[in-house]
């Protein structure tokens, strides 16, 4: 018997590529009742909130125009009285500034609630007054109103020349550099100041009153002797000064005003006996007295 053979079968499978891993799908996973039910609930509350909060601001607006109306409207807040009769509208500081026109400023209100009254117009107004330097005005619920005036204080007399003419206009000026005209009736003692004028700007005729103000307080001791101080020339001020039976003009520069008119003083007696004429006189030069209307005297 012939023998069997065995035959071997093989089989070349081809290598398998490594398989990579896809992105899976996001699961969705389905809410719990209780999850949608919480839901449910925040976003109930949120529009009820914001309803609640319309209604509130509506509110608001609502009381506050009922408010505005009963303020403006009711007879309890209205200011009783005229320009000629004013119980409730009080007045303080005024005494050179016309009350007439002080009056004028509230000429309207009279008859109307004061809650309609414009504060601060109403201050501006004030302010444009001639004598006025600051004002306040307030409301006295529940319909009186308070204003309290201060008045510019005048610290010299300003001689203002007239164009074409040879003659000044008296005006008096306080130290902001504002002219005001003389009240009726007013007594004031105050030096006489030249070197303004009504078309200077403010900001000059400020500085020049300073200055002079400086000055005398510089020389305050002598200061009752000094009847006109002149600033046309703020390098260079001048004053009449009255000093035994005679006046005097005494340039005394921008600074060193007490040395140069002690040393003036100081020298007077012979000055005058050798410059018995003499009225003008340069003081600027501290080695020197200079007279403009004679010859020079040294120290």
């Amino acid at each position: 018997m012939a023998r069997r053979q065995s035959a071997q079968l093989e089989l070349a499978l081809p290598e398998e590529a490594p398989v990579e891993p896809q992105p899976s799908a996001p699961v969705r996973r389905a809410r719990s009742k209780p999850e949608a039910r919480s839901s449910w609930r925040e976003r109930a509350r949120f529009w009820l909130l914001a309803a609640g909060t319309v209604l509130l601001v509506f509110g608001a607006i609502a009381l506050v125009y009922r408010l505005d109306q009963f303020l403006a409207s009711n007879s309890h807040f209205v200011l009783p009285g005229s320009m000629e009769d004013h119980p409730n509208l009080s007045i303080r500081g005024l005494d050179h500034a016309s009350s007439t026109q002080v009056l004028a400023v509230f000429a309207r209100d009279f008859g109307r609630s004061v809650y309609l009254l414009p504060l601060a117009e109403r201050r501006r107004a004030l302010l444009a007054i001639e004598w006025v330097r600051d004002a306040a005005v307030g409301r006295r619920w529940p319909n009186r109103v308070e204003v309290k005036i201060v008045e510019r204080v005048p610290v010299a007399f300003a001689m203002l020349p007239q164009p074409g003419t040879a003659y000044y206009k008296v005006a008096l000026v306080d130290d902001d550099g504002a002219l005001l005209e003389p009240p009726p009736r007013a007594a004031f003692t105050l030096p006489v100041l030249y070197g303004l004028s009504a078309v200077q700007p403010v900001a000059a005729r400020r500085d020049r009153v300073r200055q002079t103000l400086d000055m005398i307080r510089e020389v305050r001791a002598y200061a009752g002797q000094i009847s006109e101080i002149n600033t046309a020339d703020p390098d260079n001020m001048g004053i009449t000064y009255s000093v035994q039976d005679r006046v005097v003009r005494l340039m005394l520069g921008n600074r060193h005003y007490l040395p140069r008119l002690q040393n003036f003083l100081g020298h007077y007696a012979e000055i005058s006996r050798r410059l018995p004429r003499a009225r003008v006189f340069d003081l600027r030069l501290d080695d020197r007295i200079t007279a403009l209307d004679g010859a020079p005297h040294g120290k």
